[in-house]
């Protein structure tokens, strides 16, 4: 019986070899395995080295814009990263074309993380607006490298989309109430739901007569004069008209740009508060971030804080105590795509939510950037909209849209703006920047 059950045994596994040889025609089961086709998600992608990195300035709606070219070892791929600090833009294409290249050539194009790091701490010194902005132009370029080897936008490699489209808002400015509320209109017809409102310019400074200083001669001429008293008495005023004549559904932001003394912005916010605006920006200088605990302590007007920020670790504090509600983050300034997620990252714990700095001095590519974030970004608040005339679409094609106040990323691997480098050498950069404010008696302002 025993004999019996092995002789059967031993014909079920001969009948099981010889079938498994006859599936995989005579192979064996090792080898059939290694003659299968690898799906293309197995077999990863080849590495590939950078093989150069250029600053390219243009400015063909006025600011100077710096954008970091990184090309690799595989002909045809490269990334783009908006470098732009329009003020010093001489100095940080020094930055990307003496320094950056040499420091870059060689390296993993994939490893943003450990480039980031490294690039960070290897001047020693950490962080400052050139180095920082020359860094964020790198970290950008390779998260747009990154995109289109893995054939994906940027938000998908972030997480995905939280959004069908990143909730914006517009600049209204007017020299009265009333010319500022009818500009507020014009927005809204267009759709945005968010305007942010200023009369006679940052600090009403088109509303300030001749000063003292110009008469005496002293400080440049072409020095802006700020009426401290006569701006505080504006602000008020400007949310009042508006808020009549356009209703409580728009949403009202403004910025203070830091310009008035923190206990004279603390009473000023405090009036705002019947007119329920969304946030009021920058009320302090970073010199002055111990007011913002008696600021909290006085007003439950939202508040966005962090364009002058040069290090993530400036938000930290601040973040954990919960002293303002909007990630204000120029995000070349900060480094990047990168350091700006760690902080937005940050930010969900403490119910602080993002609001990128996007003016006009700010590429395509990094409004292109800020975009990409806001859509994977879970505790978005707000972003700046971008306008872009056509001399900026004919030097960066694919320039984001915005529609029914809702801006949107092209809809293609990496960041999905590209420049035409033919059209950006026609718009040449200059070191014309002066963002000097003074008081009265010539007394330097603090932005």
């Amino acid at each position: 019986m025993e004999n019996s059950r092995r002789d059967a045994m031993k014909t079920l596994g001969l009948g099981a070899a010889t079938g498994l040889l006859g599936m995989f025609g005579g192979t064996s089961p090792a080898e059939a395995r290694a003659s299968k086709v690898q799906p293309s998600y197995a077999k990863g992608l080849p590495p590939l080295k950078i093989t150069s990195v250029k600053a390219i300035a243009t400015a063909p709606a006025g600011s100077n814009l710096i954008v970091v070219k990184v090309e690799t070892s595989e002909p045809g791929l490269y990334g783009l990263g908006c470098a732009t600090f329009t003020q010093r833009a001489f100095a940080v294409v020094t930055a990307i074309d003496k320094y950056l290249s040499e420091f870059c050539v060689g390296r993993d194009v994939d490893n943003i993380e450990d480039m980031w790091h490294s690039a960070y701490v290897s001047s020693y010194w950490r962080n400052g607006p050139v180095l920082n902005n020359a860094l964020s132009g790198l970290d950008q370029a390779l998260w747009d490298i990154k995109g289109k080897r893995a054939n994906m936008p940027v938000y998908q490699l972030l997480g995905g989309k939280c959004r069908f489209g990143v909730d914006t808002y517009a600049h209204a400015n007017g020299n009265t109430p009333e010319e500022l509320a009818d500009n507020v209109q014009k927005f809204m017809a267009e759709g945005f739901r968010h305007v942010r409102i200023q009369q006679g310019g940052y600090g009403a400074a088109h509303l300030a007569q001749k000063p003292d200083f110009k008469e005496a001669k002293f400080a440049s001429e072409s020095d802006v004069f700020m009426d401290q008293k006569t701006y505080l008495k504006s602000v008020p005023k400007m949310f009042e008209v508006v808020r009549k004549r356009c209703g409580e559904d728009v949403e009202l932001l403004h910025d203070i740009h830091e310009r008035v003394e923190p206990m004279d912005a603390i009473n000023m916010i405090k009036k705002l508060e019947e007119y329920s605006p969304f946030f009021i920006e920058d009320p302090f200088s970073p010199e002055n971030m111990k007011w913002f605990k008696t600021l909290r302590q006085t007003t439950s007007v939202p508040i966005a804080m962090g364009e002058l920020f040069n290090n993530i670790n400036e938000f930290k504090e601040p973040m954990a105590e919960q002293l303002f509600d909007y990630i204000r983050i120029h995000v070349s300034q900060i480094g990047g795509i990168t350091p700006a997620m760690k902080v937005a990252r940050l930010g969900e714990w403490f119910n602080v939510k993002t609001a990128w700095h996007g003016p006009g001095d700010v590429s395509p590519v990094g409004h292109s950037a800020h975009t990409h974030m806001d859509f994977a970004t879970w505790n978005f608040g707000i972003q700046e909209a971008g306008r872009f005339n056509e001399k900026l679409q004919e030097v960066f094609p694919g320039c984001p849209t915005v529609k029914n106040g809702y801006m949107f990323v092209n809809e293609v691997p990496g960041i999905g703006v590209d420049i035409n480098e033919k059209a950006a050498a026609k718009y040449p950069i200059s070191t014309k920047s002066n963002w000097q404010v003074r008081k009265r008696d010539g007394t330097s302002i603090r932005p």
